[in-house]
C-alpha cells in the first residue's frame, strides 16, 4: 500500500472515531451540536490524532484508551481553527474550502461552538477512566499533558503573544516562541500523550516532545511559505492572510529560501532523534517527511 493510501485510511478510520465522540443533536442548545459537528468534520489533515495514534504505537500501546485522547486532540485544534477565524481574530470566511463556522452560525455561535468544542474535549478524554480504570495513573498524566498544552503555557500563550503583536515587527527570538506555543504544543501534546498512554518510559517521553517540537516548528514555516506560493483552491482557505493581518513570519524575516532551508533542517533532525529511538515506525517517518512536501 503506498504511503497516500495509508494515510487516506488512518484519516477514514480518525474521522469514525470522531464521530463516535460527537455528541447527540437534541434538546433546546441543539445548534451548538450541530455548530460542533459542522466545525470537526469539516476534514482536513487529521495530523494531531493521526501522530498520537503512531506515537502509541511506536512505544508498542494497545487498545482503544487512545481513542478518546484522539477525539480530544482534534476538538482542541478545531476549537482554536473556529476561533482563529472569528472577525476579531484573522477574519477568515473560508477553512478547509468551506465557509467558516462563524460565517454559517453567526458570530455569536461561532464564539460558542469553540468554547463547546474545548470543554467537550475534556468530557471525551476523560471517558477513557471508564474504558481503562486500571491505567487511571497514566491516564490522569495524560489529561495534564493535554491541559498544559493546550493553556496559557501552550496554544494559548502562543495566541496571545500572536494576536498582541500584530503589525508590530518582532524578533527572530519572539517568532520561534509563538510558533513553539501556538502551533508546537498541540503537536508535542499529541505524541507525547500516545507514548504515556503506552506505557513509554519518561525518558522516551522528552525525546518524543523534542521530535514533536522540531515537526511542529517546520510545520507552521511550511503553513508561512504555503501562504505565500499556494491558492486558496489548493490551500482550502484565503492565501495572503499573514500579509492581510501584517503578521510577521518566516518568510517575511528570512525569505522563501531560507524558510525552506529551515524546514528540511528541523525534520531532518526531527527523523534522525526518531531513529535513534530503539523503536521503529515506517509510516511515521514517512509522515514527517510528508510535511515538507506538502503543498497544502
Amino acid at each position: 500500500m503506498s504511503f497516500k493510501e495509508e494515510y487516506q485510511k488512518r484519516i477514514e478510520s480518525i474521522e469514525d472515531i470522531l464521530q463516535k465522540y460527537l455528541p447527540v443533536q437534541q434538546g433546546y442548545q441543539k445548534i451548538i451540536m450541530e455548530a460542533m459537528e459542522y466545525s470537526l468534520m469539516a476534514g482536513g489533515k487529521r495530523l494531531r490524532p493521526m501522530l498520537m495514534r503512531e506515537s502509541f504505537e511506536l512505544f508498542g500501546g494497545k487498545g482503544k484508551v487512545i481513542e478518546p485522547f484522539m477525539a480530544a486532540i482534534e476538538m482542541i485544534h478545531t476549537y482554536s481553527l473556529v476561533h482563529d477565524d472569528l472577525p476579531a481574530m484573522d477574519n477568515d470566511d473560508y477553512r478547509r474550502g468551506r465557509k467558516t463556522t462563524h460565517v454559517v452560525y453567526g458570530e455569536d455561535m461561532g464564539i460558542l461552538a469553540g468554547d463547546a468544542l474545548l470543554n467537550y474535549a475534556f468530557e471525551t478524554a476523560c471517558s477513557a477512566f471508564e474504558l481503562e480504570p486500571e491505567k487511571s495513573l497514566v491516564i490522569g498524566r495524560a489529561l495534564k499533558i493535554l491541559a498544559d498544552k493546550a493553556g496559557i503555557y501552550g496554544m494559548i500563550g502562543g495566541q496571545v503573544v500572536d494576536v498582541k503583536e500584530s503589525g508590530h515587527k518582532i524578533t527572530g527570538d519572539m517568532l520561534d516562541f509563538i510558533y513553539r506555543l501556538k502551533t508546537g504544543a498541540l503537536i508535542e501534546a499529541s505524541v507525547m500523550i500516545g507514548a504515556v498512554l503506552a506505557g513509554a518510559s519518561d525518558e522516551e517521553i522528552l525525546k518524543i516532545e523534542e521530535i514533536a517540537g522540531k515537526v511542529g516548528m517546520a510545520f507552521q514555516i511550511q503553513d508561512d511559505i504555503l501562504d505565500v506560493t499556494s491558492t486558496t483552491e489548493m490551500l482550502g482557505k484565503p492565501i495572503h492572510s499573514d500579509e492581510k493581518n501584517e503578521k510577521t513570519t518566516y518568510v517575511t524575516l528570512r525569505g522563501i529560501e531560507e524558510s525552506r532551508k529551515e524546514v528540511k533542517r528541523l525534520t531532518s533532525e526531527a527523523l534522525d532523534t526518531l531513529k535513534g529511538l530503539k523503536y521503529e515506525n515506517a509510516f511515521l517517518n514517512e509522515l514527517l517527511e510528508w510535511l515538507v512536501y506538502r503543498e497544502k
